[in-house]
C-alpha cells in the first residue's frame, strides 16, 4: 500500500469543493438542526465511507445504475425528511427546553445514513472519486475523498447547531423542512430532465 500525499491533497481539494454546494450538505445541515449532530455525522460519514469504497473499488459499475431511479428514491427520501420536519412535532415548551432532538442513536444514524447513501449514487463526487482512483491510486484517493466528504458534513452540522442556538427551534424546523422539500422537488425535476 503506497500513499501519495499529493494524491491525498488533490482528492481532498477536489471533493471538498465539489461537495460544498451539493444538496447532501444542505440535507446534513437540515438534519443537524432537528437531530443530534454527532449521530447525524456518524450516519453521513459511514455512508460517505461506503460510497468512497464503492467508487474506488468498482467505479465502472456506476454507469450501469439507472440514474432516474436513483433520483426518484432520493426525491422520496428528501420528501419524507421534509414531512418529518414540517409536521410540527412540538410546542413552545420544546423551544424553552433547549430544543429536543428526534430520538436515539440508531434511528438518527439510520436516517442520516440512508439519506446520504441513496442520494449520493452517481453523484459528481462519487464519479470524481472513481476517476481519481483510476489515475492517482486507490488508497490515496480513498483517504482524501473520505476526509473531504466527512469534513463538509461536519461543517454543515456545526453551522446547523450554530443556527439552532440562535433561532427558535420551530423556525429552524420549518426552514429545514422547506429546504428538504426543495431538495425533493429538485431531485424529482432531475428525474424528468436528466
Amino acid at each position: 500500500m503506497h500513499l501519495d500525499p499529493l494524491a491525498i491533497i488533490t482528492a481532498f481539494g477536489l471533493i471538498f469543493l465539489a461537495e460544498l454546494p451539493d444538496k447532501t450538505m444542505f440535507a446534513s445541515l437540515a438534519m443537524g438542526t432537528r437531530m443530534r449532530p454527532l449521530y447525524v455525522w456518524f450516519g453521513t460519514s459511514t455512508a460517505f465511507i461506503v460510497h468512497v469504497a464503492i467508487a474506488v473499488g468498482a467505479g465502472s459499475l456506476l454507469g450501469l445504475l439507472p440514474g432516474w431511479s436513483v433520483k426518484l428514491v432520493s426525491a422520496l427520501l428528501f420528501g419524507f425528511g421534509a414531512f418529518m420536519l414540517l409536521r410540527g412535532g412540538g410546542d413552545e415548551d420544546e423551544d424553552d427546553a433547549g430544543g429536543k432532538t428526534v430520538t436515539g442513536f440508531w434511528p438518527v444514524f439510520s436516517t442520516a445514513f440512508m439519506a446520504v447513501f441513496i442520494s449520493e449514487w452517481g453523484d459528481l463526487t462519487q464519479i470524481t472519486t472513481a476517476n481519481l482512483a483510476a489515475t492517482n491510486g486507490t488508497w490515496s484517493t480513498a483517504i482524501g475523498s473520505a476526509a473531504a466528504l466527512m469534513s463538509v458534513s461536519a461543517l454543515a452540522l456545526v453551522a446547523g447547531r450554530f443556527i439552532a442556538k440562535r433561532v427558535p427551534l420551530k423556525t429552524v424546523q420549518r426552514i429545514g423542512g422547506l429546504c428538504m422539500a426543495a431538495l425533493a422537488i429538485w431531485s424529482l425535476v432531475e428525474v424528468f430532465t436528466g
